[in-house]
């Protein structure tokens, strides 16, 4: 394998309803700052029905390249079709590094790619790096239950690949009018050679208020002693309008279901403010909301690591300190007129 073939940085963009998804957009980011390094391109590979106008979205957010396969038999993911075209991309092209978010659509298109080619994979990468002198893409991710931080290189495959996790890295602002070259592609492909069928697709409803959408999340962990005592979490969550988050111990111990786990193996989550009570602060869990507008922990044991990440720190005991914040919280909202902060 002649590494010197194999030139640029690309992301797979993914469309979700007819709109780059948020991930791709951060990957553009992350894409633009190796590519810089590596003085070469940045591509977006953008597969689908009807998408070729999004080129110009992911030109404005740093790629110089739009690789297209647009048409009907991409109207839905599946891994069979995308991985065809992606392959077929790739083959032809020849990119030195390839990035996908951490979704399900980009750890399944990503795996399968991945052995296809076939050529190396880090999932669920948290920090991205290149050597500018040898191109060894450094993709750095929480290991051993999060406990230390591994780098992760593939030296003997190109394209290097790994996914990476949405909100760990900030899409850069868009340049409104900035272009780039559109490479058009197609494969010789049929609706008869896929074996997956899409057909229907439901929407899941809730009136939760989601995390990753969350301006405020109240998250709790193993320092609240039982399930009940997590019932704190629930009562502060729901006084400021927030989501409920948790650490892997209280997932672990059945208190609540694995969609609100915060952390390496559970949900990057970005809100404008965190409150952690009772969360020692392990790496694992700190991966997942150090980026926070503004954290805020309480913790009874002065020396928990988790106050070395917060702005702010109240050492207590919880069932003391979070009954008189929710009493403070509905006094100052019943003041002033509103029903949620």
């Amino acid at each position: 394998m002649d590494f010197q073939d194999y030139q640029g940085v690309w992301v797979f963009i993914e469309v979700n309803e007819g709109v780059v998804a948020p991930v791709s957009l951060e990957l553009l980011g992350a894409g633009r700052m190796l590519a810089d390094k590596r003085g070469g391109e940045l591509a977006g590979v953008l597969i689908g029905d009807n998408v070729g106008h999004l080129s110009k979205t992911i030109f404005e957010y740093g790629a110089d390249v739009a690789y297209v396969y647009d048409d009907p038999i991409f109207k839905h993911y599946r891994t069979e079709s995308f991985m065809k075209a992606l392959l077929d991309c790739s083959q032809k092209h020849k990119p030195e590094i390839i990035l996908y978010g951490a979704t399900s659509t980009g750890k399944d298109l990503a795996s399968a790619v991945a052995t296809d080619l076939p050529t190396g994979l880090t999932a669920d990468t948290t920090e991205l790096d290149v050597e500018e002198d040898t191109g060894l893409l450094l993709a750095s991710r929480p290991a051993f239950g999060g406990n230390i931080m591994a780098t992760i290189l593939c030296k003997k495959y190109r394209p290097q690949m790994a996914t990476v996790r949405a909100k760990v890295i900030k899409a850069l602002s868009p340049e409104v009018g900035r272009a780039g070259r559109v490479v058009e592609e197609s494969i010789s492909l049929k609706e008869a050679d896929i074996r997956t069928k899409v057909l229907e697709i439901v929407k899941e409803t809730t009136r939760k208020v989601r995390m990753d959408e969350a301006d405020i999340i109240v998250a709790g962990g193993k320092g609240l002693g039982s399930a009940e005592g997590f019932q704190l979490v629930h009562e502060l969550a729901e006084t400021l309008n927030g989501a409920v988050g948790a650490s892997r111990d209280v997932v672990e111990a059945g208190w609540i279901e694995h969609a609100h786990q915060v952390g390496q193996t559970g949900v990057t989550v970005t809100p404008k403010i965190y409150i952690a009570i009772g969360i020692s602060g392990a790496i694992q869990h700190i991966v997942g909301m150090k980026n926070s507008g503004l954290i805020i922990a309480i913790n009874k044991d002065p020396e928990a690591p988790i106050f070395a990440s917060c702005h702010y720190g109240i050492v207590g005991d919880a069932f003391e300190i979070v009954p008189m914040l929710i009493e403070q919280f509905k006094q100052v909202m019943s003041r002033e007129g509103v029903s949620h902060v």
